[in-house]
């Protein structure tokens, strides 16, 4: 069970989790010895399951991110999350309720690109595509 202290422990690690255990512990009261304890138990439960860094693809190289809402037109979608699953270009995909099926976010270097990748969604329904303007958050 978790208590105050590892939620906060858990809310600075996401904030930036190249933190010293020292300087955690200054800001929740313990030593850096206890926060590393609490640390490896969240890791050996499973409730810190890794550690990982944010890049700004943009930066590194261009591409166009699309919102994509797909409609299926089949029930069968195990396919379909197979399919997910293989492109590297969908970089978040959910199923959803209200309108559409699954939503996706798709990292792709140009429109040539986009219209290849929209094209073989086609074999699975119909779907809506929205072009990201400027990431804010």
């Amino acid at each position: 069970m978790l208590d105050q202290i590892d939620l906060s422990i858990l809310a600075l690690l996401r904030k930036n989790s190249r933190l010293q255990w020292k300087d955690i512990g200054e800001q929740v009261h313990l030593s850096g010895q206890a926060v590393g304890n609490r640390i490896r138990r969240m890791e050996q439960e499973g409730i810190i399951q890794g550690y990982t860094t944010l890049i700004d693809e943009a930066k590194i190289t261009p591409f166009l991110t699309a919102l994509v809402t797909m409609f299926m037109t089949t029930t069968d979608h195990s396919l379909f999350t197979r399919f997910i699953k293989s492109r590297s270009e969908i970089v978040q995909a959910h199923r959803i309720s209200g309108e559409g099926c699954y939503s996706m976010v798709v990292h792709v270097p140009d429109q040539e690109a986009l219209n290849h990748f929209l094209d073989a969604l086609l074999p699975f329904g119909n779907y809506r595509v929205n072009l990201s303007i400027n990431k804010l958050k």
